[in-house]
């Protein structure tokens, strides 16, 4: 039985808040690519695990509102909290499309606005 999308991006969102990025990275295709709208593209896992680190100091709060999924894809609509080295938090709303192959997490298009309040 193929793997529930949300139970897999559930999985890996648990592994980020617990600062595990090689437990999140597992849940990855070798060749994931991750599209943040409006900003830049990052391609595999070497490159995201590098991103993770540079901004995930500490591990971010991330709240999920909504999770709308079909068989390959799977939705997070929701809020993120991400504190700098400094301590500086900058909390924005998020809109994360997942796109999935053979059970593992293979392409994101992220939409992060961050809040003014």
């Amino acid at each position: 039985m193929p793997a529930d999308p949300k139970s897999v991006l559930t999985a890996a969102n648990a592994a980020v808040s617990r600062g595990d990025h090689a437990a999140f990275l597992a849940h990855c295709t070798d060749d994931v690519v991750w599209h943040f709208i409006g900003d830049r593209t990052i391609r595999g896992k070497a490159d995201i695990q590098r991103y993770m680190d540079e901004i995930y100091v500490r591990p971010p709060e991330v709240v999920v509102d909504r999770l709308i999924a079909d068989t390959d894809h799977v939705v997070a609509i929701g809020r993120i909290t991400i504190t700098d080295a400094d301590g500086q938090a900058t909390t924005s709303d998020y809109s994360d499309a997942w796109r999935l192959r053979d059970g593992k997490l293979a392409e994101l298009h992220a939409f992060v606005v961050a809040r003014d309040d």
